[in-house]
């Protein structure tokens, strides 16, 4: 691998995949393709030199997630840092019928060939993205081209020419746009969007529990959205609070004291006392999906093809499920004698994850909007959903499997994670 401050003599060069954006779908994908022998460019808009900023998000890597990290030599420089989930507990915490029902999976629902398998990680972004980083220096047919951004692109026979904000030029035969919510990938590729904001934006901070968590992923569904408390380590959560819009904004603003004083008065009862550790933040929650994940030469992974609702934390993990098809789809394309990017790899990889990875945003939403209430009418079907997924062990397996990714063919038609 080299770590290019400039693109240099490059201009010759036919890589078979260029991909804009190192974030964790970005450096995942090009340590999987380098490792299958192919020569890829990585365009990184972040500086080498600089001291990278903090970055307090945790992300909840499910167990199919997690094998495919394994398979690329990542996830055990993660093992120290990284919290195991060992259950996911539901509740509705709305006030019509049956009081509050819950459903509670656990790794034990999951029948692996492993008993001590969880359904996942909890996993700090900062030692993620130190560990993708390190597996990219190590890979010989990588060229990690940083600081560099994503200026433009011309598609011609048999190419990708990518044009850079340096004013240089690499050409590929397959563009990868891993570049997050506001794609320039995607916007080049004139792919357009579809969604809704929510006009809810979620409230998030760090803090330590006054009671063990034992591994234990807890949402408690509220008339105005849920509350979720993921379990990090040391007896600590990362928490998601949904709100209006504005107000998360304006609980993230406040000193520490008034808003851990705010979040215990509604939910000590829940989750126990808790302190907030560092800074607390807040995002926008918005809905957002490409119409296509394709264009001729060029593939969308992760936030580029569709934003999600944070809801069972599979955002990220879409990415990594978009990241493994493209990898095995690409191996299987080379294997066959066929050509990176051609029309018929894309169609492939279309079929794979546009619908997949849809569905689950508009199942995600659909969640949201049948629990985001204190109805009398949704309620019970609420109620017997809960109640369902607690007592018939078949579909308690069912929805472990789905919850941990793990199910067959949970990246993509070909893959094994």
């Amino acid at each position: 691998m080299q770590l290019s401050s400039y693109v240099l003599n490059m201009t010759e060069q036919l890589f078979d995949v260029a991909i804009i954006g190192a974030g964790p779908n970005g450096a995942t994908l090009a340590i999987g393709l380098a490792q299958a022998g192919l020569d890829v460019a990585v365009i990184d808009a972040r500086d080498p030199a600089a001291t990278p900023p903090k970055d307090g998000r945790n992300f909840a890597i499910v167990t199919g997630s997690w094998r495919m990290l394994e398979s690329l030599g990542v996830a055990a420089q993660l093992a120290d840092t990284s919290q195991p989930l060992n259950g996911l507990e539901a509740t509705d915490g709305g006030t019509h019928y049956f009081g509050h029902p819950s459903v509670l999976f656990t790794k034990d629902d999951l029948e692996g060939v492993d008993p001590d398998e969880p359904l996942g990680h909890m996993t700090m972004a900062e030692p993620l993205q130190a560990a993708l980083d390190g597996a990219m220096t190590s890979e010989p047919g990588l060229q990690w081209l940083a600081p560099e951004r994503f200026a433009g692109v011309d598609v011609q026979p048999g190419r990708a020419v990518i044009h850079l904000e340096s004013g240089h030029d690499i050409h590929a035969k397959l563009l990868v746009g891993a570049d997050g919510m506001n794609s320039p990938v995607r916007k080049a590729a004139s792919i357009p969007t579809e969604g809704r904001d929510y006009g809810k934006s979620v409230f998030t901070a760090n803090v330590a529990l006054s009671a063990p968590h034992h591994g234990i992923a807890r949402q408690l569904f509220t008339p105005e959205g849920p509350f979720a408390t993921l379990p990090l380590k040391g007896d600590r959560a990362n928490l998601a609070w949904y709100m209006k819009r504005g107000a998360a904004e304006t609980l993230a603003q406040m000193p520490i004291e008034q808003a851990e004083a705010e979040l215990n008065q509604r939910f000590a009862e829940f989750a126990g006392e808790m302190k907030i550790e560092g800074k607390a933040g807040s995002y926008p929650l918005i809905l957002q999906l490409a119409t296509a994940i394709t264009a001729p030469r060029i593939a969308l992974v992760g936030d580029a093809a569709r934003r999600v609702n944070p809801l069972a934390g599979q955002g990220l993990n879409q990415g990594f499920r978009d990241v493994a098809a493209l990898i095995e789809i690409a191996q299987e394309t080379v294997r066959l004698g066929g050509e990176i990017g051609s029309a018929q790899m894309l169609e492939t990889y279309s079929a794979a994850r546009h619908f997949d990875g849809a569905g689950t945003a508009l199942a995600l939403d659909a969640i949201d909007r049948l629990f985001s209430n204190d109805s009398m009418l949704t309620k019970p079907v609420r109620t017997l959903g809960l109640l369902a997924a607690s007592k018939i062990s078949p579909l308690r397996r069912y929805l472990a499997r789905k919850a941990s990714a793990t199910e067959a063919g949970v990246a993509g038609p070909m893959t094994d994670w």
